[in-house]
């Protein structure tokens, strides 16, 4: 009854078009102080505990890393490097485009950012080679979501606060089905520009090649500064991710020299901004979580679904479903800190691995962000291509199957997502 109570609540605000964080704020308050006898002071303890996680300071770190990139000129050098591996194959600036959203995912930690920083650069350059603008609008939204899934990623960080799982395991567990998607997307790219005979570009020679990474080098390096870092124990998850931020501001001001110093406060107040937007939602999400846990939903929920007979199969099963449903209303981050307390405890006592279970949801929020109504990646790429959302979700269509397909085998083959983080922390 509690539970029909509470979702009927947050449901209608939202419906309201309150934030979400306002929603689940007002939901717990409303509930705790008319059907529960929980002193005020609880709540806001709640308030100020549910933040003070040592993990959740990479978040606005790994927002700050990303703008400076975002500022600083690194896309286009990676865009650069993309198109002198693979621009002479059949459809050669799309490829780049999925290359260089990859790269770019690598060391900002967010899709919305790897559409911008790509997408505004190699988009018109597509419209300029003789591409349809809705062939571009695809391969960059969908390819941007790359940016939850290949760490470092604001995402997993975000899961591993709600759910204790190790985000150094996390990050690890990211890169194999980071790349197989990347690759399978570049496969579909591939495919259709072979079929239409999009434009190729001219090959170009291991010089250029290596000119063009020389150029880029100083930002690919930032790969490998997090991830070396964390996997060689020298620095743990949210140590790197200020280590990013440090070395993203010196690479964009001092040595790439396209982000002017005078240009740095914008840059602060944009990341300041963006990180007190998340921290709230955060806020409100652990209170909520702190409602669910004192009014036992979660183990309820728990004890019906394994009482229904649900074997690990179709439990993972009714997950997706959920979790595209709710991709339909609710953007990644709200999505992780509400569903996952509620579905974290079903999945351990099917025995299903905490870190397989991550990557899951994450995939699951990366198809989310590439259709409407609430897709972000779809927004995005809307404003930078000036293309309807209902155009826009037209042309994403064959990425998304792609998308989908690939959410079927990382949630039935675990060892995608465990194989790397088993092999380091065995």
């Amino acid at each position: 009854m509690s539970a029909l109570i509470i979702f009927s609540l947050l449901i209608v605000l939202m419906l309201t078009g309150m934030p979400i964080s306002i929603s689940l704020g007002l939901t717990v308050l409303t509930f705790l102080f008319t059907m529960t006898d929980v002193p005020i002071q609880s709540v806001a303890l709640k308030l100020f505990t549910g933040i003070e996680k040592f993990e959740i300071m990479a978040i606005p770190f790994f927002i700050l890393a990303g703008n400076f990139l975002t500022h600083g000129g690194v896309a286009r050098r990676m865009i650069n490097f993309a198109t002198s591996m693979v621009g002479h194959w059949h459809g050669g600036l799309a490829l780049a485009g999925v290359v260089a959203c990859a790269l770019f995912a690598a060391v900002s930690g967010s899709s919305p950012a790897t559409v911008v920083a790509i997408g505004s650069i190699i988009l018109p350059a597509m419209v300029r080679q003789g591409y349809p603008r809705g062939f571009g609008a695809g391969v960059i939204t969908t390819s941007g979501a790359l940016g939850i899934l290949i760490p470092p990623s604001i995402v997993m960080v975000m899961y591993s606060v709600t759910t204790n799982t190790s985000v150094g395991q996390l990050f690890m567990a990211g890169v194999v089905p980071g790349i197989m998607l990347a690759s399978l997307l570049g496969l579909t790219t591939w495919f259709l520009a072979r079929k239409h005979n999009y434009p190729r570009m001219p090959k170009a020679s291991w010089g250029e090649r290596w000119v063009a990474f020389r150029k880029s080098a100083w930002g690919l390096l930032l790969i490998v500064i997090v991830m070396g870092g964390i996997y060689s124990g020298k620095f743990t998850p949210t140590e790197a991710a200020a280590m990013a931020a440090v070395y993203a501001f010196i690479i964009a001001v001092f040595v790439y020299k396209d982000l002017k110093l005078k240009q740095v406060a914008k840059v602060l107040l944009d990341s300041a901004s963006m990180s007190a937007m998340l921290l709230y939602i955060i806020t409100n999400a652990m209170l909520f979580s702190f409602l669910m846990t004192s009014e036992g939903i979660p183990q309820a929920m728990a004890a019906w679904i394994t009482g229904q007979g649900l074997g690990v199969v179709s439990f993972l099963l009714v997950v997706n479903i959920l979790l595209l449903l709710a991709g339909n209303v609710m953007e990644p981050s709200s999505i992780v800190l509400i569903m996952a307390p509620i579905l974290f405890p079903v999945a351990m006592k099917l025995g299903i691995d905490p870190v397989h279970f991550g990557i899951l949801i994450i995939v699951n929020m990366e198809v989310g962000m590439c259709h409407p109504p609430v897709g972000l990646n779809l927004y995005v790429a809307s404003g930078i291509t000036k293309m309807g959302i209902s155009e826009l979700t037209v042309a994403v269509m064959p990425w998304l199957l792609t998308m989908l397909g690939f959410l079927v085998i990382v949630t039935y083959v675990p060892q995608i997502s465990l194989w790397l983080p088993n092999l380091i922390y065995k």
